[in-house]
């Protein structure tokens, strides 16, 4: 069944109309960007607990950057015991773990755990708020306002399915060592078991998160990702009458994904000597313990003895098209500045000159809907070796994904 005909079918009779009315789906291939599918995706609608996925993207950059660690305690304030359910039930001035808060937002979607990281990260709710707004519109979630960090009703806080879709994407391309939270089926809190409430990862195939919404002005939002043959897909779907019909639309947007043709994005690899950039990448992705190099020359120098000996390009010549039939490879990050990404490709392979002595350098540009990006990575590896990289930059608590032929 084609996912018109399910949407006609469902227009017809399947769910009533103040639903239909709520109704909005993006489907988009997370390798590079391409949106498959869109239905009312830029229309405003109610995140609900969707929300939730901003507030954990935060804690992740806030663990990431270590202002705070999982095994913390925070403090439990009155405000954030006093949410309405959904909830863990949280005591006022008892302290919980940031993991178990983190663990409660994924499964039971709590709305007092997620307080209790608003005020631990914000030290307060209206700053957590303007820190949600911002991070926000350096993802390019230009038609999103929040206004508290669990999605309880708000009618100034909306969004769109494809801001949703830009939140899913860059929660798992910039935090890939917490996503798997995510995948949790259940969580055990002073006794209690807390299943996920997406229960669409127990049937669908590949289906490994992200994130179930619900308030009554939204309906059924669901927020998805699954990975088959190497590929994965993002899915948003809103406004859903009920969980069931929520849950079999998303698999069938999934299905007609994977059965669309994948395009393949152009693989480019620069031989220029990068310039040290002047700022930071604005698009909130950051490499961890990247060392100041002070000298242009020495990043040259490092990135040219990466290159194929075999391949010259003339200095006057940005990027080279490298087809990818040198094996694995590793990727250290993603940036919106390409410089930034060569000069953090050239600080990985000065620490690791054994390893990396045969890997050269690529950046892989990709656009999604926040903007271009442009992966950074090493390739021309076998798999034990891109995977003894990546164990080695992941004791030092840095990002690293294994990059297969």
């Amino acid at each position: 069944m084609t996912v018109a005909l399910v949407l006609a079918l469902c227009a017809l009779g399947g769910t009533p109309a103040s639903a239909q009315s709520k109704y909005a789906s993006i489907v988009i291939d997370a390798g590079n960007g391409e949106v498959l599918y869109r239905a009312n995706a830029d229309d405003p609608k109610y995140p609900a607990s969707l929300t939730k996925m901003m507030t954990l993207y935060l804690t992740f950059e806030a663990l990431q950057k270590k202002r705070i660690k999982l095994g913390q305690y925070l403090t439990i304030s009155r405000k954030a015991a006093s949410q309405p359910p959904t909830k863990l039930n949280l005591k006022a001035g008892r302290k919980i773990r940031v993991e178990h808060a983190i663990l409660g937002l994924v499964t039971k979607s709590a709305n007092d755990a997620a307080m209790v990281l608003a005020e631990g990260i914000g030290g307060s709710e209206a700053r957590f708020a303007r820190m949600m707004n911002q991070k926000a519109k350096r993802l390019g979630m230009m038609r999103t306002t929040f206004r508290n960090p669990s999605g309880l009703p708000d009618s100034d806080q909306v969004t769109t399915a494809r801001d949703l879709a830009t939140l899913a994407n860059a929660l798992i391309r910039d935090y890939p060592k917490f996503y798997p939270y995510f995948s949790r089926a259940n969580f055990t809190y002073q006794g209690v078991q807390h299943p996920n409430h997406n229960r669409l990862m127990e049937i669908y195939q590949g289906m490994d998160g992200l994130k179930t919404g619900y308030i009554r002005a939204s309906g059924f939002n669901l927020a998805a990702s699954a990975v088959r043959d190497g590929r994965r897909l993002i899915a948003i779907v809103m406004g859903g009458d009920t969980p069931g019909w929520r849950d079999e639309h998303m698999a069938e947007l999934m299905d007609q994904g994977f059965a669309t043709p994948r395009t393949p994005a152009p693989l480019v690899a620069s031989r220029r000597a990068p310039a040290l950039p002047t700022r930071k990448p604005e698009t909130g992705i950051e490499v961890a313990n990247i060392e100041e190099l002070s000298d242009g020359d020495q990043i040259a120098a490092l990135t040219a003895n990466l290159a194929p000996t075999s391949a010259s390009l003339s200095s006057s010549a940005a990027a080279a098209e490298v087809p990818n039939t040198a094996g694995w490879g590793v990727q250290i990050g993603a940036f919106g500045d390409p410089d930034a990404g060569r000069r953090a490709l050239a600080d990985v392979a000065r620490r690791m000159p054994t390893l990396l002595a045969s890997a050269y350098p690529q950046m892989l540009p990709i656009t999604t809907g926040s903007g271009r990006l442009f992966r950074a990575r090493l390739m021309g590896l076998d798999e034990s070796m891109a995977r003894t990289v990546c164990g080695s930059l992941a004791q030092t608590g840095e990002d690293c994904l294994t990059v297969a032929p």
